[in-house]
């Protein structure tokens, strides 16, 4: 199988100043780290999802309560998904997209459309000039006020967190990839992972459903996919969409700066870190992809420059929910309250 360089975003590149030798020596894959990685992820899970199923002859409480900690190794096997498809969890292109297929059946989520949507992510994160429907739709001021009612309002609900988040989750996970139409009929290999994931998610459910019956799937995989989902589209929302991000133009923009100041330094408790991959250290992320995610703490620690980035504590996260649109005069992301009435 071909390797999946056309869909990786680019490393750190030549000339943008001098950070290329500071994290490049951290971008190197080390296969018994990752091999632990996996274990100490899809172990747990699969436990984890063998205990819900038992425990639904005790009580549904237990089954829920138990469906939290899986719903974070589900995560974390997210994370290894993600590393695989930026090509810096193993050497092997070969290894890494076998591995990343499988957490993509696992995750809902096609693992070669997924790349290469990431990758697009990262080309244009903030650009303001190129902001794609890959990222979360915002609106400048400017464009917000030139809309009509309908539109103002059809904005206003798109980006209420109960719609966003509590509606758009799930049904970006549990449907929207499920369609191989989302993808652009170029993307050919992209349309067949779609259509291959939902093959492996039928027999694997429909094994299950044939085996345990389809109220049991439901009521232990149902709990999971939201809670995971939930925290899965809030890391990727927080991660750039903070009061004090950068955005810029063609004339101004740079890599270095949309690293630094426009993606989050999201510096969780050490527990969340360890279930998020340590996502949270997105800066660095954002500069140099190839860093697998366990040497990304390692490289803020051992690396002051990196560490003179404001930090977004998780209650101090929270209030980014209510931010709406960017402010291309306070260069800011606002609230709808901190606008002109119109």
């Amino acid at each position: 199988m071909n390797g999946m360089s056309t869909t990786l975003a680019p490393a750190l590149p030549a000339g943008e100043g001098s950070l290329q030798p500071v994290l490049a020596p951290y971008a190197q894959p080390d296969s018994r780290r990752s091999v632990l990685q996996i274990a100490t992820s899809f172990l747990p899970f699969t436990l984890l999802w063998y205990l819900m199923y038992r425990s639904l002859e005790l009580s549904y409480w237990i089954t829920l309560a138990l469906a939290v900690p899986a719903a974070g190794f589900l995560v974390r096997i997210f994370i290894i998904q993600h590393d695989c498809g930026h090509a810096s969890f193993f050497q092997s292109i070969r290894l890494a997209n076998a591995v990343g297929r499988v957490c993509g059946v696992l995750t809902l989520t096609p693992y070669r459309y997924w790349a290469r949507f990431h990758a697009i992510h990262h080309a244009t994160s903030s650009k303001l000039h190129d902001r794609p429907d890959v990222d979360f739709p915002t609106l400048t001021v400017r464009e917000y006020l030139a809309r009509s009612r309908w539109g103002k309002l059809r904005y206003r609900i798109w980006r209420n967190p109960l719609v966003l988040f509590g509606l758009g989750a799930p049904i970006h996970f549990l449907v929207r990839l499920r369609l191989p139409w989302i993808a652009p009929r170029s993307w050919k290999r992209e349309r067949r992972s779609i259509l291959g994931t939902n093959l492996a998610l039928a027999g694997l459910y429909g094994g299950l459903a044939l085996l345990l019956g389809w109220r049991a799937v439901l009521l232990v995989e149902l709990p999971i996919m939201l809670v995971a989902s939930w925290v899965g589209l809030w890391l990727f929302y927080v991660q750039h969409q903070f009061e004090d991000t950068y955005w810029e133009g063609p004339e101004g923009w740079s890599f270095v700066e949309a690293g630094l100041a426009g993606s989050s330094y999201y510096r969780l408790p050490p527990l969340l870190q360890w279930f998020t991959g340590s996502v949270g250290l997105h800066h660095i992320h954002h500069l140099a992809t190839r860093i697998p995610n366990y040497r990304l703490q390692q490289c803020l620690v051992e690396n002051p420059v990196l560490q003179q980035v404001p930090a977004l504590t998780f209650w101090k996260s929270l209030r980014c929910a209510s931010l709406k649109l960017w402010d291309e005069d306070r260069r800011r992301l606002v609230r709808f309250r901190d606008i002109p009435v119109s």
